[in-house]
């Protein structure tokens, strides 16, 4: 970064373009004279869309192109949705900014307008996801899930497709929200349903421990990245990826936190569900003590049991 210019990098779908233009947007009227420069970065993710995507890589799969770019000084920072980011540290990067968190909850979307209770016996739903297919497999058995790849735009158009191959399909709320696409949504599923994924919602802006850090602080919402470090604390301490079924949401409420935790086996037979409340200033704390939680009422069996 120089003469008070600073390069963010992002993918090059129209969602990551537009969470890229919020942060733009939010780094601009914290600072009138900032100049911002957007380079758009294709990861692995991007590229392999044939494939289920916990068969197309682990970690990273679509951060890894981004960190590089940081490392080499090609961009200052980049734009990341927080699930997507590996809960390890990666080395000389930081997560320099969360803003405020959009609304984390899975919806479904049906050309018939189904809800999750109505859908005929035995529909078909599409889902990239092991952790919002093994939970609606866990109240609705009968149900068949298939994989469905590509950007938002893409499932969407697969979902109402009167002749598809989907009676409803999966995604996150907040996506489908910034895009103007709420519109299609038959239903936004309860967190007793579908707990989120860890972060679901939030964004993560990365950048080296340098002068972009400071700039960042005056977009970080402090409540959202509270929230999301008990999330992800719980996460990283059952040593588990966004590609397994492991979901977990944190809510402050009068300077307290309450943290849901859910593991499921891929069937969705067995659930696992733990909660925690304590202190704001003990997020990550709570976060690894409500994992420990976890693996004593069988965790460990269930995630072994999928990777």
């Amino acid at each position: 970064m120089s003469d008070r210019t600073i390069r963010i990098g992002t993918r090059g779908s129209a969602l990551a373009r537009w969470q890229t233009e919020h942060i733009a947007g939010l780094l601009r009227a914290a600072y009138a004279d900032l100049q911002i420069e957007i380079t758009v970065i294709m990861t692995q993710g991007d590229r392999v869309l044939d494939q289920p995507l916990p068969l197309v890589g682990g970690k990273g799969l679509f951060t890894a192109e981004l960190e590089a770019a940081l490392r080499s000084g090609e961009i200052d920072c980049a734009v990341h949705s927080l699930k997507d980011l590996p809960t390890e540290p990666t080395d000389g990067l930081i997560v320099g900014a969360i803003p405020d968190r959009a609304d984390p909850r899975d919806a479904l979307i049906s050309r018939a307008r189904f809800t999750l209770a109505t859908l005929p016996q035995g529909a078909a739903v599409g889902t990239s996801s092991r952790r919002r297919a093994a939970q609606v497999l866990h109240s609705r058995p009968d149900l068949q899930m298939l994989d469905i790849r590509g950007n938002v735009d893409t499932r969407v158009r697969k979902a109402l497709n009167p002749e598809g191959a989907y009676d409803a399909i999966l995604l996150a709320y907040a996506g489908l929200d910034r895009l103007g696409k709420a519109d299609v949504i038959s239903e936004q599923l309860s967190f007793d349903a579908v707990l989120p994924a860890p972060g679901q919602g939030a964004l993560a802006v990365q950048c080296r421990d340098n002068e972009s850090r400071d700039l960042l602080t005056l977009i970080t919402h402090a409540p959202s990245a509270t929230a999301v470090s008990a999330e992800r604390a719980f996460l990283g301490a059952l040593g588990s990826g966004c590609s397994l079924p492991v979901a977990a949401y944190a809510e402050i409420e009068d300077r307290k936190l309450h943290l849901r935790g859910r593991i499921n086996s891929l069937s969705g037979a067995e659930q696992i569900d733990v909660e925690m409340i304590g202190g704001i200033d003990e997020a990550e704390a709570i976060g690894r003590e409500l994992a420990q939680k976890a693996l004593a009422q069988g965790a460990a069996r269930l995630l072994e049991s999928v990777s």
